[in-house]
C-alpha cells in the first residue's frame, strides 16, 4: 500500500511542480527537491525494517560482521548520488550530475576494495 502512496505523492508533485514551471521555474525545482525527501524519508523507513532482517541473517554469519555494514553504507551512497544528480538534471546542470554520478561510482568502488582483497586472500589460501 506504501507504494501506491508514494506514487501517487511523486504525481501530485510533480503535476505541481509543472504548474509553477513556466511562471517560476525555482519554484518547480524546490517543490521537486520536496517531494524527493520526502520520498526519501519513506525508503529510509523501509530500509530500517530491512536492516533488522539482515542484523538477524548476520548472526548465522560467524566471517561477514563487517560485510553487511559495508552493504548498507554502498546503497546508500548509491542512493543519495543518484538523487542528487536527479535533482541537478532536473535544474539543467547535467555536467554537475554526471560528476557527482563519478564520484558515487568511486566511492563505492573504494568501499568494496577491502571484501575484494579479503576474497583474494581466502583463494590464495585454498591455492597454497
Amino acid at each position: 500500500m506504501d507504494v501506491v502512496k508514494i506514487g501517487v505523492l511523486g504525481l501530485a508533485g510533480v503535476m505541481l511542480a509543472l504548474q509553477f514551471k513556466s511562471v517560476k521555474p525555482e519554484i518547480s525545482i524546490y517543490m521537486g527537491l520536496a517531494v524527493g525527501i520526502v520520498i526519501f524519508c519513506f525508503s529510509v523507513d523501509g530500509l530500517l525494517g530491512i536492516l533488522d532482517k539482515i542484523q538477524s541473517l548476520q548472526s548465522y554469519i560467524k566471517s561477514g560482521e563487517g560485510y553487511f555494514g559495508l552493504l548498507f553504507k554502498a546503497v546508500g551512497v548509491t542512493y543519495i548520488c543518484e538523487f542528487t544528480a536527479a535533482v541537478c538534471k532536473d535544474a539543467g546542470y547535467g555536467a554537475v550530475a554526471g560528476q557527482i554520478e563519478i564520484f558515487g561510482k568511486l566511492t563505492v568502488l573504494f568501499m568494496g576494495m577491502p571484501a575484494l582483497l579479503a576474497i583474494i586472500e581466502n583463494i590464495s589460501a585454498f591455492a597454497v
